[in-house]
């Protein structure tokens, strides 16, 4: 039989969402690209929770969206409740998160992706990379053929010799019963890749029409949608919404967990994988929190078209038996029904610090990677991880600069830095937390932050790209103008002032300055500012935020410039720094594995103490490196 041989460009391996926005990036820029995946129906599927976005998750689907990638576009078409998240707090931490009709999320995916120029689909398992001194030329499939390209993307997520579990019910399959890829592993420890085996779980989907939703409390979405995309108009997003539910677990559900702890896979040692520590299954959480009484359980639906809902917080490992059980201890789940069970799955995935920043392998030029093959859980971190491996896989053919976010710049820049950065022995997962200069990195200034490098790489349009001009000059121009704009004491201002719960005026005042007050905001002034332009809604957001935090912003955006002048001060490669005296034992070793790319790199490695760091700067300085 004659061997097949294809040429590409790009070889993008799994069609998740890393691999998704991976292709779509490289085909959006011209080059000739394949993405491959086990299953056509697979595409962008949503294996576990039904949503899109959540606390520092919303963050990084808006800054996807504003380098040009397509997970925030895809929600919005496919949506059926949205929250902004942590409105009563500050703008730092607001995120939006919207419950998926999963099926229609992977349809809309599909369709994106088959109507793509220089985008082509392939049903194939790969099987092997093909490498010559160091260099990816391409992949060979479980069927022989050859493709070869120049640039190789790794999108694997959780398929890797993946094994479902409960009990002592284990199947060799990928998620949802999918086949797994059993050879590429392999083929990864041949050519050197150190491999991690990870572990993460999903909870049982339960019939909508055995559950008493009278006993739980109804959670609706926002009266007003705010649309993930800055290109989707708001208006498009209005539309009528379904509810979610929330109940709790009980003593009697606890009781019956950890009666059976001792049949559960992740107790009994039959689970070899690590699993996330913020995304614990319920017997984790009645094990390590046991002095709760209860846990929350969100009921959510999984789509418009069918009955399966999804039972939020409560993924497990446990037997089948146990598993009716203990849901049915829940309130409203008494008599539930279960469509599918609850297991946990086990895979390979790779230590990603033989990544550089760029999410290309240090070791083999050509081959870069994202998703969960990196370590990384969560359909945002894929994305965002899928989309700046695809842009510098691109770049990497078309012989340009790569995409290299920095922890000032971006959520996408704490996730990478902290994943080839850090040892990651659990599942990562990002959390507001992570982010230094999160009052930054708000989600609703992603457009401003990223939309120049988006448009630069050449994903984002120059129509987009121009309005995004316009808006920064429009917002500019009204915090100056508000700055000298003085309100005096007239009676119309102190019944208005009044009229917010605001303290009177004793002498005269900026807009600024009344903007600062906690219990004003920009719109709230109109009527005693008549020279006010009108403006876009996005525009008087910002302005209200510069000005209401301009003592916070300035106080990070110093804290960046110090940062920055560690970040530009690169570091050689392949460099051994034994040579440096006075280095502590541990740091050369740390440095010597992980080979960072400047001083600010270094100083976030484990291991690596400020001491080290002020050695290294003189050594350094002193021999010109």
């Amino acid at each position: 039989m004659p061997q097949i041989i294809e040429e590409y460009d790009v070889c993008v391996v799994g069609a998740g969402h890393a691999g998704c926005e991976a292709a779509l990036a490289c085909a959006r820029l011209g080059l000739e690209t394949i993405i491959f995946t086990v299953s056509i129906e697979s595409i962008a599927l949503m294996p576990c929770n039904p949503n899109i976005g959540g606390s520092s998750k919303g963050h990084l689907v808006r800054e996807v969206d504003a380098l040009g990638g397509q997970m925030g576009i895809n929600i919005d078409q496919a949506f059926i409740q949205s929250k902004m998240l942590n409105v009563s707090k500050g703008p730092a931490v607001h995120s939006l998160r919207a419950q998926a009709d999963k099926a229609k999320y992977s349809q809309l995916m599909r369709n994106t992706l088959e109507n793509t120029e220089h985008l082509t689909l392939r049903q194939a398992e790969v099987t092997e990379l093909m490498v010559e001194d160091g260099r990816i030329q391409g992949v060979k499939t479980f069927s022989g053929a050859i493709y070869h390209s120049h640039a190789v993307v790794l999108c694997t997520g959780t398929y890797l010799k993946s094994r479902c579990l409960f009990g002592d019910v284990v199947n060799h399959t990928g998620p949802n019963g999918l086949q797994p890829a059993n050879y590429l592993s392999d083929s990864l420890k041949k050519h050197g890749v150190e491999l991690f085996r990870f572990k993460t779980g999903t909870p049982a989907r339960i019939d909508k029409r055995s559950i008493d939703f009278s006993q739980m409390q109804e959670q609706k979405g926002d009266e007003k949608v705010v649309p993930f995309s800055f290109t989707t108009d708001p208006e498009d997003v209005q539309i009528n919404q379904v509810s979610c539910w929330l109940t709790y677990t009980n003593e009697k559900t606890h009781e019956i967990i950890k009666n059976n702890l001792d049949r559960s896979p992740l107790y009994s040692g039959i689970i070899e994988g690590t699993g996330p520590r913020y995304c614990p299954s319920i017997e984790d959480k009645v094990v390590k929190f046991s002095d709760k009484e209860r846990h929350q359980v969100f009921i959510e639906p999984e789509g418009l078209y069918t009955n399966e809902m999804y039972v939020g917080g409560m993924s497990s490992s446990l037997p089948e038996d146990v598993q009716y059980a203990m849901y049915r201890t829940v309130a409203g789940l008494e008599n539930a029904k279960i469509v599918r069970n609850a297991y946990a799955i086990e895979y390979d995935c790779i230590n990603p610090r033989q990544l550089y920043p760029t999410l290309e392998f240090k070791g083999i030029k050509g081959l870069f990677s994202g998703g969960q093959f990196n370590g990384s859980s969560g359909y945002e971190e894929a994305a965002a991880q899928g989309l700046v491996a695809g842009i510098n896989a691109a770049m990497f053919v078309l012989g340009r600069e790569p995409l290299v976010l920095d922890r000032s710049e971006a959520y996408i820049g704490v996730l990478i830095d902290d994943l080839v950065t850090k040892d990651n022995k659990e599942p990562y997962r990002m959390m507001t937390s992570r982010a230094e200069y999160r009052l930054l990195l708000r989600q609703d200034n992603a457009d401003l932050r990223l939309s120049r490098k988006g448009y630069e790489i050449g994903l984002i349009s120059q129509q987009r790209y121009d309005r995004i001009v316009e808006k920064e000059a429009l917002i500019e121009k009204e915090v100056e103008r508000i700055q000298h704009v003085n309100i005096g004491a007239s009676k119309k201002v102190q019944e208005l002032l009044v009229q917010h719960g605001s303290t009177p005026l004793n002498a005269g005042s900026t807009i600024a300055e009344l903007i600062r007050r906690p219990e004003l905001c920009y719109e709230d002034l109109e009527e005693i500012d008549p020279d006010r332009p009108k403006l876009w809604k996005d525009v008087i957001e910002q302005v209200n935020i510069h000005v209401k935090y301009d003592g916070y912003i300035k106080r990070q955006l110093k804290q960046v410039k110090e940062f920055k002048r560690l970040e530009h001060k690169k570091l050689p490669q392949d460099f051994d720094y034994g040579q440096v005296k006075s280095l502590r034992t541990e740091a050369v070793q740390k440095l010597n594995l992980y080979q960072p790319i400047n001083i600010g790199q270094a100083s976030r490695i484990a291991g690596v103490s400020p001491a080290d760091i002020s050695v290294l700067l003189v050594y350094m300085d002193q021999y010109g490196k």
